[in-house]
């Protein structure tokens, strides 16, 4: 008798933090799934069915071309031209707006890990480009590739770089797995820059990204604010503008960013803006998160591709960027900095935010644009935002302990799939984030680059679900795989981690 009365008060307190606990993460989940007031009043207004159809009809008949939108593209300036990642999203509507404008295959040199497979990209004449295969992480392959020989008709003709090459790594935030991006965003941008110096270009243009000014989410609200009716109730960093104030301030420390990919792709940031000079002027880029614009992106491509689409993040409201504005950015960039006195202009050396020319969305408004249009089926399954953000830990842990201690790997299985990237990092950018380029959209004259869109995320989106539409005539057929820049970014790493381990073999075997 007397050990019952000694365990219950022990059996008491037990569940009553049990109970405490799941009160609190219920209203952490209840948080995490309410859009601020303030952000609401971003959003005016919500895509219906009949905006989608109509929008849809005018799409069909008259496509979003680069001649649709010739008129947007800034003149041709007779020069010549390396993109680095042209095979990609951004650096291939940079190709196609080259050649809308006249330049001629010859003058255009595309340097990538892998050729182009985008089909506007497989008829001429983009599929007469020259490309040049590289990894930009090793210095050697990257000057060489920007040494082989121009055609003798453009080979005099000064040279500007467009910069696109990067991988995209969304969640890993830990030091102990930097290395694939340190080696491709930073190092490899530093790789770039110097053989471009070399190569003889006096215009370097980089695409960053808007997510380096996101700051890490803490999830984790004290208890005694949730239920405060003040703006202290939530997550801090819960909703936050997008824009470059933070370029001019030093450098944050890595644990500040919330992941290493906008990591990296700071560091990039201050080499190519650092290396701005009257002989070699530069600047960057920064395209609201996320960029899409053809099936193979991660935001509307990822969501197309899938027939069933787990997600706690249909309230979550964004700015978009379509690789169409975005490309153009870059070339408005460009006609400012091809003169020498632009080195000292408030343009050269520094970022610019770019979205597209409309408010921001929802991710209900995209999941409801595909349930509406395309041919394809796709059932949102909502999921709670606390469940995943409780299994975000323990994966990230176990993806860490393989990472640290090498001989785990060949005893333990790897995560695969897209379970690998839930982790902690990931509820970042799954928060409200609403860019700005209202410095880029300035006039050149007050420091802008007189960026106007083309195409708002309304028409962008939907004229991808047309082209998916197009690929997918039958219905019924397998959906048609298409490679993320996600997907590209693990099968790297992959690639990597298997050639880690073969070395020792490999070392064997030739002793």
């Amino acid at each position: 008798m007397r050990e019952q009365v000694v365990e219950s008060p022990f059996l008491a307190a037990a569940i009553a933090a049990v109970v405490l606990l799941l009160v609190y993460l219920a209203r952490l989940n209840q948080l995490l799934l309410r859009t601020p007031d303030e952000i609401k009043a971003m959003t005016p207004t919500t895509w219906t069915a009949d905006v989608l159809h109509k929008t849809y009809q005018r799409l069909q008949a008259a496509p979003i071309t680069t001649s649709s939108y010739a008129h947007r593209i800034p003149p041709k300036v007779e020069r010549r031209y390396v993109v680095t990642g042209g095979s990609g999203l951004i650096g291939g509507y940079i190709v196609l707006q080259l050649l809308e404008r006249g330049h001629p295959p010859e003058s255009i040199r595309i340097i990538d890990f892998r050729p182009p497979s985008r089909a506007d990209m497989s008829h001429w004449p983009a599929n007469m480009v020259d490309f040049v295969q590289a990894d930009i992480s090793s210095a050697r392959l990257t000057n060489k590739a920007f040494s082989e020989s121009w055609d003798p008709s453009v080979a005099h003709l000064p040279l500007t770089v467009f910069h696109a090459a990067a991988v995209i790594v969304p969640s890993d935030r830990s030091k102990l797995v930097y290395g694939l991006c340190e080696a491709v965003n930073v190092r490899g941008t530093q790789h770039v820059v110097d053989a471009a110096r070399r190569a003889g270009a006096d215009v370097l243009i980089s695409t960053t990204s808007a997510s380096i000014s996101i700051r890490p989410v803490e999830l984790w609200v004290p208890p005694w604010r949730m239920w405060s009716a003040c703006k202290g109730s939530w997550p801090r960093s819960y909703w936050q503008v997008l824009d470059d104030q933070d370029f001019f301030e030093p450098l944050r420390r890595h644990d500040e960013f919330y992941a290493n990919y906008p990591a990296s792709k700071a560091a990039a940031e201050r080499i190519v803006c650092g290396a701005n000079t009257t002989e070699f002027r530069t600047g960057c880029i920064r395209p609201a998160n996320g960029v899409y614009g053809n099936p193979s992106d991660n935001t509307v491509g990822g969501a197309l591709a899938k027939s069933v689409y787990p997600t706690w993040t249909s309230h979550i409201v964004q700015s978009f960027a379509h690789g169409i504005n975005v490309a153009l950015a870059h070339l408005d960039f460009e006609a400012i900095l091809v003169s020498p006195e632009s080195a000292a202009s408030p343009q050269a050396g520094r970022p610019f935010v770019i979205t597209d020319p409309n408010p921001p969305i929802s991710f209900r408004d995209l999941y409801f644009l595909i349930e509406t249009l395309a041919v394809t089926r796709l059932r949102v399954l909502p999921v709670p935002p606390i469940l995943m953000a409780c299994l975000s830990y323990p994966i990230e842990w176990y993806s860490l302990l393989l990472a640290r201690f090498a001989p785990l790997r060949r005893l333990l299985p790897g995560l695969t799939g897209e379970v690998k990237h839930l982790k902690p990092g990931l509820f970042s950018i799954c928060t409200h984030l609403v860019a700005s380029n209202a410095v880029a959209s300035r006039s050149v004259a007050d420091g802008g680059l007189g960026y106007t869109g083309v195409l708002t995320t309304l028409e962008g989106m939907t004229q991808e679900v047309v082209e998916w539409n197009h690929d997918h005539k039958d219905a019924g057929g397998p959906r048609k795989p298409y490679q993320t820049s996600v997907s590209f970014a693990d099968e790297m790493a992959m690639a990597v981690v298997a050639m880690k381990t073969a070395k020792p073999a490999t070392a064997a075997a030739g002793g």
